[in-house]
């Protein structure tokens, strides 16, 4: 557990962070933001935790920044401008911290996810989502272009979706955000907390080192063209075939037997 406004338990590879500021909507104030990079920080060189999911407490996933703590930047002499920016890098650094440590972090959402929520649930690597959630990058409605949840939602949705949603502030529902591949699944608000658990313990259960190689892999290869895509790519799965476990993997697979992996 860590301090009070974000909790931890671990269990069988498997840390659940909870973002536990009910009465703020789990908004992404100061003392979250680093909250949350502490863990991040951690979780870069925890060889044991091999799957993270993320959740929020009462009644919302999270609502996105926190604006009042925003609203009491603007009292600085220049106006919030130091604030902002270095609040914006800060909230940056979580996002890609999510997907830069090893471990695959699975947004768990309810309620709603806003804004910096929003961008919270698409910065994860994977979502399930209670039906009934309500996802939107709204902060064109208070006159805020949501330019960072931006970076991440468009990269998770077709573009004309999301430019969309950032010009309208309308939400989408659980359907919309299946359909266009913002979460992978909804389900029945009783049955969610367990459907996050079996999708983490199934990939918890898999050799972690591969699993680590495999998303640095995604996430790089992903940005590159195909054909340079394809030679980093040969060049990951010839680091993934050396190692030891591997080749028990394989071995186990072709004597039908389990595998008896070291890591």
């Amino acid at each position: 557990m860590t301090d009070d406004i974000l909790l931890r338990t671990d269990s069988d590879g498997v840390a659940e962070l909870t973002l536990n500021m009910p009465n703020r909507l789990n908004a992404l104030s100061d003392a979250m933001l680093a909250a949350l990079q502490a863990q991040i920080d951690q979780l870069a060189t925890d060889q044991t935790t091999r799957a993270v999911i993320l959740r929020g407490t009462g009644k919302a996933f999270c609502a996105g920044h926190d604006l009042k703590e925003m609203t009491a930047g603007r009292q600085a002499e220049d106006g919030g401008k130091a604030y902002f920016a270095d609040l914006f890098n800060r909230c940056a650094s979580v996002m890609t911290g999510l997907q830069r440590i090893p471990q695959p972090v699975i947004a768990e959402a309810h309620g709603i996810a806003t804004a910096a929520g929003c961008q919270l649930v698409a910065s994860c690597d994977m979502a399930i989502a209670a039906h009934g959630t309500k996802f939107g990058v709204n902060g064109v409605n208070i006159g805020l272009f949501c330019s960072t949840p931006m970076v991440a939602l468009s990269r998770n949705i077709p573009r004309k979706h999301a430019f969309e949603m950032l010009t309208t502030g309308k939400f989408i529902d659980t359907e919309a955000a299946e359909r266009l591949g913002l979460i992978n699944r909804a389900v029945p608000a009783e049955d969610l907390s367990a459907a996050t658990r079996e999708l983490a313990q199934t990939v918890a259960s898999k050799l972690g080192a591969a699993v680590k190689i495999g998303k640095e892999a995604f996430y790089e290869q992903i940005q590159m063209p195909v054909d340079q895509a394809y030679a980093y790519a040969g060049d990951v799965m010839v680091q993934n075939m050396l190692f030891r476990d591997t080749e028990e993997g394989i071995a186990a697979f072709l004597e039908k037997r389990p595998p008896e992996w070291e890591q």
